[in-house]
This record gives structure tokens, sequence and C-alpha cells, in this order.
């Protein structure tokens, strides 16, 4: 049984481009909106999530790796650094819209050569932006972190708990359906 009822995830049909001079914040918001405006478009009574990721490391947004130096590039300049993991996340439901970001810091250990071959090797880097999953292997070279730990997983759960009840979306309403008015829906009972 799915965790959210009824959910459809779809991917958008939304070119995700720079824009010049435009800061990191900015993008993941802009392209979280038009992800959501997108699925609004095919689902016009649904509430619609839309969410762009970027990692950033001294307001360069680090995309993900197309070969293996490129991980090893990327690593060498995170290790024994901190950097930021932003998740701009936009919410549309008809005429509504809520758009907010999160932005969790992330400090790596210093990493060798060999642990940096290492991790290219296991192929886990070459989809992830800024080059690692703090949810796999990669989360061995994560020291310390301030913030949401979803929003470096992928998407901040927090966030979008408070964006939901800002639209009016209750919790337990969707609880509800999901676990047919169970009266603890932790034990299914």
């Amino acid at each position: 049984m799915p965790f959210f009822p009824g959910l459809v995830v779809e991917p958008p049909q939304v070119e995700e481009r720079f824009l010049e001079g435009e800061p990191p914040h900015e993008l993941v918001e802009r392209l979280a909106l038009a992800k959501a405006r997108w699925g609004a478009s095919k689902h016009p009574c649904a509430l619609v999530i839309g969410a762009d990721t970027v990692v950033v490391l001294d307001g360069e947004i680090l995309g993900k790796p197309s070969s293996r130096e490129e991980v090893i590039g990327m690593l060498a300049r995170l290790s024994g650094r901190w950097h930021q993991v932003i998740t701009g996340l936009a919410l549309v439901m008809g005429e509504k819209e809520l758009v907010s970001r999160a932005v969790t810091e992330v400090h790596f250990t210093p990493l060798s050569r060999e642990e940096m071959e290492f991790y290219a090797a296991t192929g886990e880097p070459m989809d992830k932006a800024g080059a690692y999953g703090i949810q796999g292997i990669g989360g061995i070279f994560v020291s310390e972190i301030r913030g949401a730990y979803s929003n470096v997983v992928g998407l901040p759960l927090h966030l979008l708990y408070g964006l939901m009840g800002k639209m009016g979306w209750d919790m337990k309403d969707w609880m509800a359906v999901e676990f047919r008015g169970s009266q603890d829906p932790l034990s299914g009972r």
C-alpha cells in the first residue's frame, strides 16, 4: 500500500537551464515552481508538488558528474569542507501557489585519493548532484550536517509538511484515507 494515496509521479517536461547571474536559491525555486505548474496543467484538480535540488560550493553549483575523473574532482573540492544542499519546493493547487526552499549545510571529512577512487568506482556518484549520495555509500564521508537530513536525501519533508498545512492539507486527512479510518494508523487497528 503506498504511503500517499493517489500519488502520481511524473517527470515534468521542463527545461532545467540556468539564467545568467541567477543565484542558486532563486534557480531552485524557479524550477520547482515550473515543475509544479507543469504538473498542475496535467492534473488541474490535484495538489501538485515540484522540487529541484542543487549542491553548492563557494557559490558554484556542482551538477551530476559525467565521468570518473569529474567525480574525483568534485570529491577533492568537497574534501574537508562545508557545502550547501539547496532544494526549492513548490506546491500548486488550482490558482494557489506556494514556493519555498530548504538549505542544509554539509561537511565532508578530508578524503584521501584512495577513498575518492574507491567511491568513484562504485558508480554511485554518477547520477548524484555533487557526486555523492548521503543515503548510500557516500554517507561515510559526511562528518556533520546543519539542517534537515531529508533535504540532502532529496525532499525536505519538514518543509513539505509545513507548506501542505498552508495549502489547507492536514496530515490527518490524507492519513485517514491511507489507513481507511483506522483508530491507530501505526498498528493498523
